[in-house]
């Protein structure tokens, strides 16, 4: 017992030490490489280490761990745009009022997100060639081909065509610090590291999470989105550092850009690992989850429709949350 609680400390120490180096070395990356490239890397980053997570547990876990690529990426979605895009727009409305950010950049995220979750988490339900919220293998191919393929043309649209869209000028004073060559190297190299920790210590931390919540009687769901939350604490330390900065573009960057990687890339690395293994995939949410969903993704999209954020949206997306997780606890 002691030395369960010693381990404990120690990783809830590494854990949040990984979080916050992570978020520094993610802002020394940023500045060398600019936006909206900054944000991309560290999206795609924790994006991979995630993937990396689900499928060593699905791998692990066999037909018990069918759901867990679904609770887990929905997990993900509903936290970054109800908690951390809410969190972001609260905090810059209480020390800002109002501020500003391009409002093609949030239109084109959200075009692109709508369609991915839509494809993935909700049209699985309404299919008749298997019964249940599945795929059958071809059309498991056709959704990750179309999740790629919108994915890879927003990040040629992010970076080259429409790059313009993603960048507010006036958060990007002239004279700020440039890292040399050697330092973002060095910085990107310990950026994927403490992403790793925090990976590894969310997993070794997911038996007494999981213990936890079963003292307290709640449902075993609620454990994906303790896991999820953690995991994503850089990108929202990070967001919500660029929201007090006056930086709401950078925030909307990292929270929009992160919901997009973690749906678009999740789900057609998940789905070939579970083709090659023959591992059963439920992908469709049940009706609940669809609601919260609709009303989530219909919420960011008015919160963001006119270019400038308050703290009304911000609180309105925090109860949004708040009810989500209400409802994983109290089903």
């Amino acid at each position: 017992m002691g030395t369960g609680v010693l381990f404990d400390i120690i990783a809830g120490i590494l854990l949040t030490g990984s979080v916050l180096s992570a978020v520094h070395h993610a802002e020394v990356v940023a500045h060398k490489v600019g936006e909206p490239f900054g944000t991309i890397i560290l999206a795609l980053c924790i994006t991979i280490i995630e993937v990396a997570l689900i499928i060593s547990l699905m791998v692990a876990g066999g037909d018990q761990a069918i759901t867990l690529a679904r609770d887990t990426v929905f997990a993900a979605v509903m936290l970054i745009l109800n908690g951390i895009l809410g969190i972001c727009i609260l905090v810059g409305g209480v020390k800002y009022y109002e501020q500003f950010f391009a409002r093609t950049s949030a239109t084109t995220y959200l075009v692109s997100i709508v369609s991915i979750l839509v494809l993935t988490l909700v049209l699985p339900n309404f299919t008749s060639s298997v019964n249940g919220p599945f795929y059958n293998k071809p059309q498991l191919i056709f959704i990750s081909i179309a999740c790629l393929v919108i994915y890879g043309i927003f990040l040629m649209v992010q970076t080259v065509r429409h790059r313009n869209y993603f960048i507010v000028p006036e958060e990007h004073p002239e004279g700020v610090y440039i890292p040399s060559n050697s330092k973002t190297v060095i910085s990107f190299v310990f950026l994927v590291i403490c992403l790793a920790i925090v990976v590894m210590m969310a997993k070794g931390l997911s038996t007494t999470i999981e213990n936890m919540v079963q003292g307290f009687g709640a449902p075993k769901s609620l454990v994906g989105v303790i896991i999820a939350a953690v995991v994503l604490l850089p990108e929202g330390v990070a967001a919500i550092r660029a929201a007090r900065s006056n930086q709401i573009q950078s925030s909307l960057n990292l929270a929009l850009g992160s919901a997009l990687a973690s749906i678009g890339l999740t789900i057609p690395a998940v789905s070939a690992v579970c083709i090659m293994y023959d591992i059963p995939l439920v992908l469709g949410l049940d009706k609940k989850d669809i609601i919260l969903l609709s009303l989530s993704v219909f919420i960011v999209m008015l919160s963001l429709s006119r270019g400038k954020t308050n703290v009304l949206y911000g609180t309105v997306l925090l109860v949004n949350l708040a009810a989500y997780i209400f409802t994983v606890i109290v089903p």
